[in-house]
């Protein structure tokens, strides 16, 4: 389900949408180093804690949250409590970014679209990762194929890369006629960041995650088995983007709905309680179906809207997964003592 209403209102404030190239970005770093910048401590940055392979003790065993493949059996035997190895952040991270700027991005409702909702991520990430030998690189998925940004380190790189997301063209709003050919789709686009992410890092992926989803909620969305694969090898951040009327219909009366990828329009008389009640709870289904194949796959789950404070919702993000990863290294420590 993409359907998204044929005219999208203009917020009467400005907002980052109708500010300059320039000026968005640097409101984009204001809000990064001001309001995120100081959650994160040391000189080696990032929005999850890890991924590295420096040694850094051991804690006890999670079921369901650790990988048996990091037990340390030195300490397992001796204690005869299951133990995995903790290690500390690689002092040179690459991170690999894939961003979904496929027409089913080119919709909001509130201050920002869902397009600059997905800049305004990624601008966190290359902001909070950057530092001495880290490098960045993306994949942006767009209508006329996967664009490949080769990983480098540098201010000036992730600005260059900022501003080329600003600047892409729009492309939704098709007719049905001319609809393009359908090009590479989300599975294709994490396959090729597999490929070339050669070296264990920290991937992020930027979507809707709307692409290829199945009516049927028991089956899995062609894209879960490609980030499953890769987060095998990576720490893989999965950063879904939503519009509050994708969630919920107004009632408006008569409004046309539109399809972003396929041009098809229908239209639907909104007065209807009973079919705001379906289009609800069909949405909210929708995104449970997402986050559960996220969670299977091995991802970590960040939500962001176009309606709330991105910002707020990263800073409470990162939180979480510190205290997350801090709280059994810190209970053992506080037992021992």
């Amino acid at each position: 389900m993409r359907w998204r209403e044929a005219t999208t209102p203009t917020p009467a404030d400005p907002g980052l949408a109708d500010l300059t190239p320039d000026r968005r970005l640097r409101r984009l770093e204001l809000t990064v180093t001001r309001r995120l910048d100081g959650l994160l401590h040391g000189q080696y940055r990032g929005l999850l804690p890890g991924p590295g392979s420096e040694p850094a003790g051991s804690r006890e065993y999670r079921p369901g949250e650790d990988e048996v493949r990091r037990m340390d059996w030195a300490v397992t035997a001796r204690t005869t409590v299951p133990h995995v190895r903790e290690v500390d952040a690689d002092r040179e991270l690459t991170t690999w970014l894939l961003v979904d700027a496929s027409p089913s991005m080119e919709y909001g409702t509130a201050e920002l679209d869902k397009r600059e909702l997905a800049v305004a991520a990624v601008a966190a990430v290359g902001f909070l990762t950057a530092g001495l030998g880290n490098r960045l690189g993306a994949q942006v998925l767009g209508p006329d194929g996967l664009r490949r940004h080769p990983a480098r380190s540098g201010r000036t790189h992730l600005l260059g890369l900022l501003r080329t997301l600003l600047a892409a063209p729009r492309a939704g709003g098709y007719d049905e006629a001319d609809v393009p050919p359908a090009g590479p789709d989300l599975a294709d686009a994490l396959d090729a960041v597999h490929r070339v992410a050669t070296r264990r890092g920290l991937v992020v992926v930027v979507s809707d995650f709307l692409d290829g989803l199945p009516d049927d909620p028991a089956q899995e969305p062609p894209w879960e088995r490609a980030l499953r694969r890769l987060a095998v090898r990576h720490q893989v951040l999965a950063v879904e983007i939503t519009d509050p009327r994708e969630l919920e219909l107004p009632d408006v009366g008569l409004i046309t709905l539109v399809d972003p990828e396929t041009g098809r329009r229908r239209e639907v008389w909104t007065g209807d309680e009973r079919l705001r009640e379906r289009y609800a709870a069909a949405a909210a289904a929708q995104r449970e179906q997402v986050r559960q194949a996220v969670r299977r796959s091995g991802a970590t789950h960040l939500p962001l809207r176009t309606d709330r404070d991105w910002g707020a919702d990263i800073v409470r993000h990162v939180r979480a997964q510190r205290r997350l990863a801090a709280a059994p290294a810190g209970a053992n420590r506080g037992g021992a003592a």
